[in-house]
């Protein structure tokens, strides 16, 4: 019932989408079909909760209550239980209803009304726990973007023909599991992540790649006390997380782009996970970091690969807890190893964490393998290294790997190197990791066992030899010997070649006689 419904549910956001499609970019559409998305789900969430509040009361339809002393109850418990509260001229079917309302042929002027009501949602959480997790949180939704039409009336024309078919969905919110509706805007937020080119990259991580992130970090648990990704995107590796075990007490997340933190907060919501059990900030996590003081059982991340930063040019990183005993700064126009440096600072003693990054960082020279060297020599952290196949992230085609890294690692001795680069189906333009593909990496990591040209356990030693240089091939042989070529059959084959050009060249010779043309050779 649910997959059923979660697949219908995929389809008819899907469709409503592509109503605004051709009046703007992938990235600007999303902002808005997922913002009222978001709205209709806050709306319904609030009329579920009040009527249950309402319950034994004379009126039990919250659509119908008036009296301002049950407004005002039912509204300091909804800021308590769902951290924000909707008036009911304020739920999404009210304005919906409006908003296609015939009024001389013409649908009712909605924009004003929705704009306000969008603003009160953000307003009526100010001065309480919640207010962090809703402030600006529909900054993005521009309502007098002269994209969604040039004229005051196209636009709203539009905007009530999206809300009057978003309002003919029934989320089903009472009947079905949480993740139902979580998992339709996720597989949204993906098909938007695939027409949006490069800059799908600063938001989304494919979801085979996040699922064995997340399987990584819970390996041997049935539950965690934390999880963190420093670099959050739209929330989606973090969800991924806490679909491996039976419970997570707290979810932090930093992310740099404003809308993109926006997106995060929505789908931490939609997920039902409640306003007080995450905690998602945005700032530039090398430069600000607002979790700095809190350690992290699990962390998974797949940061902007090779992005700049200041490095050197701020003179508080020489002496910033994160770098300082590493000796060196990663390089300004690479910040791959800062990112990894600052996630094993916020690294629990029982934690493990697992990044995605471009293969550079496995053979890098400098100040990039003097880091490496001391993660490896002086810390002893590196679990493991996986190589991805090119092509599955959406806006590059680069290959990548994993690092896993945990400060309580069992099998001290050695670093499990895996080779998954050839393992994956061709989806379109794009390569995918089939669920055999992740289970393979998944047991080999566990049972860290060496498998003939996919993986091999190298003894720290081994790491050292080559110099603390860990690209994969030095140390999983892929190479596949090439079936011997038997000369005398190919000589036999170009003598028959030879003989066939030469009747071939006479039957063109007789032909130009005949003709009493010159021959072409």
């Amino acid at each position: 019932m649910s997959e059923d419904h979660k697949k219908l549910l995929e389809q008819q956001l899907w469709n409503i989408a592509n109503t605004l499609r051709g009046k703007m970019g992938a990235d600007e559409f999303r902002d808005y079909i997922l913002g009222f998305i978001f709205y209709k789900y806050l709306s319904e969430k609030q009329y579920i909760y009040a009527n249950y509040l309402l319950e034994g009361e004379e009126e039990t339809d919250y659509h119908k209550v008036t009296d301002a002393d049950t407004l005002d109850a039912i509204m300091d418990e909804s800021l308590n239980k769902l951290g924000y509260f909707l008036k009911p001229n304020e739920l999404f079917h009210t304005i919906a209803a409006k908003g296609n309302a015939k009024n001389e042929g013409q649908s009712s002027f909605i924009l004003e009304d929705l704009e306000r009501i969008l603003n009160s949602i953000e307003q009526s959480t100010m001065g309480t726990e919640s207010e962090d997790d809703f402030v600006k949180l529909f900054e993005d939704l521009d309502l007098g973007s002269t994209k969604l039409g040039r004229t005051v009336e196209a636009r709203n024309e539009l905007i009530s023909k999206v809300l009057f078919h978003l309002n003919k969905i029934d989320f089903k919110l009472e009947d079905t599991d949480a993740d139902v509706l979580g998992d339709a805007y996720e597989y949204l937020i993906a098909q938007f992540a695939s027409g949006a080119g490069k800059k799908a990259g600063e938001f989304y991580t494919p979801q085979q790649v996040s699922t064995i992130l997340a399987k990584l970090v819970t390996a041997g648990k049935k539950r965690l006390k934390s999880v963190y990704d420093p670099t959050c995107g739209s929330g989606s590796l973090l969800l991924r997380v806490a679909k491996e075990v039976e419970d997570i007490d707290e979810f932090y997340g930093q992310e740099l782009n404003r809308t993109t933190y926006n997106l995060a907060r929505m789908n931490m919501i939609l997920h039902d996970v409640h306003y007080r059990q995450f905690d998602l900030k945005q700032e530039d996590t090398l430069e600000n970091p607002q979790h700095l003081d809190q350690r992290f059982e699990a962390i998974v991340a797949n940061p902007p690969f090779s992005a700049k930063w200041k490095g050197k040019d701020n003179p508080l990183n020489n002496n910033d807890e994160r770098f300082s005993q590493y000796g060196k700064l990663a390089p300004s126009s690479k910040a791959d190893f800062a990112f990894v440096q600052h996630m094993i600072h916020q690294l629990a003693d029982n934690g493990t964490m697992a990044c995605v990054l471009p293969h550079g960082v496995l053979f890098r020279g400098a100040a990039e393998g003097h880091i490496r060297e001391y993660l490896i020599k002086n810390l002893n952290y590196l679990d493991a290294v996986i190589g991805l196949p090119a092509n599955i992230f959406y806006g590059t085609s680069i290959p990548t790997c994993i690092l896993v890294l945990s400060k309580c690692r069992t099998e001290t001795e050695n670093v499990l190197f895996i080779d998954a680069s050839q393992h994956f189906e061709k989806v379109g333009n794009q390569n995918q990791l089939r669920g055999e593909d992740i289970d393979k990496i998944i047991d080999t990591y566990k049972e860290r066992t060496t498998i003939d040209k996919y993986s091999y356990v190298a003894t720290l030693e081994e790491i050292a030899e080559n110099d603390y240089n860990l690209n994969i091939p030095r140390y999983v042989d892929t190479f596949e010997e090439e079936e011997p070529v038997d000369l005398q059959a190919v000589a036999q084959q170009l003598q028959a070649l030879e003989g066939n050009i030469q009747a071939v060249d006479k039957e063109i010779a007789a032909f130009c006689k005949e003709l009493a043309i010159e021959k072409p050779f």
